[in-house]
């Protein structure tokens, strides 16, 4: 591994002796050597290859697969951990890794987080960690603001968007079932009425993995328009084709082309039905956050849960999941627990209740972070720029010879094939064997493309003419073979 040009290992921390200034627990070496590790790949992961260039079998064997009977000094440690996992390392944060929606990391977050690691604040408690409980709540209050929702609506904070969406739509479960008489936490599931989940065609595979963990079993399937919406007038038929409770699933930002569902004529018709609806806003739900680009969330903010990352749009480190539910008393019913050694506040007051998990890391202060970093323009400046990103792309790549844009380009999505399934997947196997991008292929209205997710902060109009660039040399060697 290549390290920082100013990087200068201790004397005292290769034997995690006491430093000069009295460290004699080794945290100064083993810090100061993981500092230089991270500013190395951060220097780095610009320029680098993308894919990484060993195999999980040869960072095994380079860590070493055999526990030591002795251990070695933190220092030591780090020192070796870094240079066995570089090779394995995938350049995430790279302006031009658009293989899945996966953001960067925005400095402030970064360095929050590291604190965040540092602090070890086990945030459940109010009373208990105050600073940690009191960024969350201030970072939930300006995301609620920052994206037109109901005020009030409670926001916690998850792994990322799987256990967001299970975190929304259990307090959606107890409550649609609470309205018909049924109480859960008493009864359990057994014997309940069924619940009809129902959603769109083209949702993402976790929004079925949720349901599973939940109980709700298979989706009821609800036909997409061309560009993956979908179909109010099918959801209004689906709807009245049966009875009972209803959970609705929209979605703002399709996984292949980035589309927004009808919120106003969809939300409408669920509600005339009595469901709850629930908006899966993974990377989407952030378009509200841009004067330009909050048409698109029209009449979103009427449903009654959402789910976001911010570790896709917003750049923070993994992991960060949003859970944001308008009735703060259905997500506390659903994930509550008490217990006499806790020192709880009142109900409802504690992040405990607002996600799955009693025990978690404080992943609000980096949200905080960043938000107070960029201010309500500066968000809005980021989500235009990845917007703008992917339209670039799109335009660039749309006039190489052959490739055709399958997706009207509305947010950060673009899906593009070539003349057949063989050639698209090996446009994506060329761009990853040269390692300047990466995109990754999937299929979508039953054909092979690439599919370009733009999610890095650092993706500005150089970076797109430099993909473009690598697109076309990729083309190229197809052609010359």
């Amino acid at each position: 591994m290549t390290e920082h040009p100013d990087a200068e290992r201790r004397d005292d921390g290769a034997a995690g002796d006491a430093g000069d200034d009295g460290d004699d627990e080794g945290y100064d070496a083993a810090l100061d050597r993981a500092a230089v590790h991270a500013r190395a790949w951060l220097d780095g992961v610009r320029e680098r290859p993308v894919p990484p260039s060993a195999t999980t079998d040869e960072v095994l064997d380079r860590l070493g697969r055999t526990l030591p009977e002795r251990g070695e000094p933190a220092a030591a440690v780090i020192d070796h951990l870094a240079a066995a996992a570089e090779p394995g390392l995938i350049a995430i944060g790279s302006p031009r890794f658009y293989g899945w929606v996966i953001g960067g990391t925005h400095p402030a977050a970064l360095a929050a987080d590291w604190l965040v690691s540092s602090w070890d604040q086990n945030t459940g408690l109010r009373t208990i960690t105050p600073a940690a409980v009191a960024a969350e709540e201030l970072a939930g209050e300006w995301l609620v603001d920052l994206l037109g929702l109901p005020a009030g609506s409670e926001v916690g904070f998850t792994t990322g968007a799987t256990m967001a969406q299970f975190t929304c739509m259990a307090a959606a479960r107890d409550e649609v079932l609470t309205r018909v008489g049924w109480d859960v936490e008493e009864a359990g599931l057994a014997g309940a009425p069924r619940i009809r989940f129902i959603v769109g065609e083209e949702r993402h595979g976790t929004v079925d993995l949720a349901a599973r963990y939940l109980g709700l079993g298979a989706p009821i399937i609800v036909p997409p328009d061309e560009e993956g919406r979908i179909r109010v007038d099918a959801l209004r038929e689906t709807l009245a084709a049966g009875e009972g409770p209803a959970i609705v699933l929209l979605q703002a930002g399709n996984i292949h082309s980035g589309a927004f569902d009808d919120f106003g004529g969809a939300i409408a018709a669920a509600h005339d039905a009595g469901a709850w609806v629930h908006v899966d806003g993974a990377f989407g739900l952030w378009a509200a956050a841009s004067p330009r680009l909050r048409h698109l969330t029209a009449g979103m903010a009427d449903a009654d849960s959402w789910s976001t990352d911010a570790h896709k749009t917003l750049n923070v480190p993994y992991d960060s999941g949003l859970a944001i539910v308008r009735d703060g008393r259905a997500m506390h019913r659903a994930l509550s627990m008490h217990a006499s050694y806790l020192q709880a506040t009142e109900v409802g007051a504690d992040p405990h209740e607002k996600v799955p998990e009693l025990s978690r890391r404080a992943r609000g202060v980096p949200v905080w972070a960043v938000l107070r970093s960029l201010g309500r323009a500066g968000v809005a400046e980021l989500v235009d720029g990845l917007a703008a990103a992917a339209r670039g792309l799109a335009d660039g790549i749309g006039r190489l010879p052959g490739v055709e844009v399958l997706n009207e380009v509305v947010f950060t999505q673009l899906c593009i094939a070539l003349a057949d399934d063989a050639a698209t997947e090996a446009l994506s196997e060329r761009l990853w064997a040269e390692g300047d991008v990466l995109a990754m292929t999937s299929r979508w209205h039953d054909r092979a493309v690439v599919r370009f997710s733009v999610s890095n902060w650092r993706t500005d109009a150089s970076e797109v003419r430099r993909t473009v660039d690598a697109v076309a040399r990729a083309l190229a060697a197809g052609e010359a073979r």
